[in-house]
C-alpha cells in the first residue's frame, strides 16, 4: 500500500465528519437544497501528500474542482493533528440579503472543530 492510499484510508473518518459539518454549516446559512449544487465529499476530492517546508513531515491535503475544473475547496491535515479546510459557496446570503457568503472555513483537532461562514458585506 504506498504512503498516500493508507493516509486517505487512516483519514477517512475524520475527514467524513468535517466534510459534514462543512455541509452542515452551508445549511445553517439557509440555503434551499437546489441552491447548492456541489457539497464536500471525501470521496470527490483529490489527494495528495504534501511536503511540510517546516518540519519535513508529509501532510494529507485533499482539493475540490468544480465542472470547469476549477479549485474550489480543500482540506489539509497537518503533521501536528490539525487540519484546515475551506469550501467555495459564492452565492448570496439566502437571509441576509445585504452580505454575500463567500465560503465556509473549518479548523481544528480531532476532538475540536470549529467554522463558520466567510461573509462579505454588499455594495450598496
Amino acid at each position: 500500500m504506498s504512503a498516500l492510499t493508507e493516509q486517505i484510508k487512516l483519514k477517512r473518518p475524520f475527514a467524513e465528519t468535517i466534510c459534514e459539518r462543512l455541509c452542515a454549516e452551508i445549511v445553517k446559512l439557509g440555503f434551499a437544497e437546489s441552491e447548492i449544487t456541489q457539497i464536500p465529499t471525501y470521496d470527490d476530492a483529490t489527494h495528495e501528500l504534501v511536503k511540510d517546508p517546516f518540519t519535513g513531515d508529509f501532510n494529507l491535503s485533499c482539493y475540490w474542482y468544480d465542472v470547469y475544473k476549477m479549485r474550489i475547496g480543500r482540506l489539509q491535515f497537518n503533521s501536528d493533528g490539525t487540519f484546515y479546510a475551506e469550501y467555495d459557496v459564492v452565492k448570496n446570503h439566502p437571509k441576509k440579503p445585504k452580505w454575500f457568503v463567500e465560503g465556509i472555513t473549518a479548523w481544528g483537532k480531532a476532538d475540536t472543530i470549529k467554522a463558520e461562514a466567510k461573509l462579505l458585506p454588499l455594495p450598496h
